[in-house]
């Protein structure tokens, strides 16, 4: 039987990981392809203004907490999960990781190159830029929704 502190992180896991994980489908289904429509000088100065706006204080918060939570979940049950719980949370916990190293080697390293463009050829810029990042989101999106299904299974 899980104590109460474990059953706590695993509850603040699910929010914490369906919030961030709408947020990345949002994007996927929604504003991305929004955006595809824009001619180029106007898609890149939104994806600017995106990541200049996305990485605030709420989004860390998440950011953070989709990593912690699953880890204090499967930590503090250590020993007295039953059944699937700690192996979903341990796989819950293996798929945020791959998505925020995804989001750290992938999507900040194009993000950061866009913003250094500003100024320069959008159209260079775009092409550059959107087919890998939408690419790389496709895959960390993936990984948050099916960390998000296992933390839900294991609750």
């Amino acid at each position: 039987m899980m104590s109460a502190m474990t059953s706590l992180f695993l509850v603040l896991s699910v929010i914490v990981n369906g919030l961030y994980a709408g947020f990345m489908l949002t994007f996927l289904v929604a504003i991305m392809p929004g955006l595809a429509e824009l001619p180029d000088q106007q898609f890149t100065a939104a994806m600017r203004r995106f990541n200049d706006k996305v990485p605030g204080p709420v989004f860390l918060l998440l950011f953070l907490g989709v990593v912690a939570l699953p880890a204090a979940a499967f930590f503090t049950g250590l020993g007295v999960h039953g059944g699937t719980t700690g192996p979903a949370i341990l796989g819950a916990l293996i798929c945020v990781v791959i998505s925020h190293l995804v989001t750290i080697v992938g999507n900040i390293p194009l993000n950061n190159a866009l913003a250094a463009s500003e100024g320069g050829d959008d159209s260079a810029a775009r092409t550059a830029f959107e087919s890998r990042w939408n690419t790389f989101h496709q895959v960390r999106t993936a990984f948050s929704l099916v960390a998000c299904v296992l933390l839900a299974v294991a609750l």
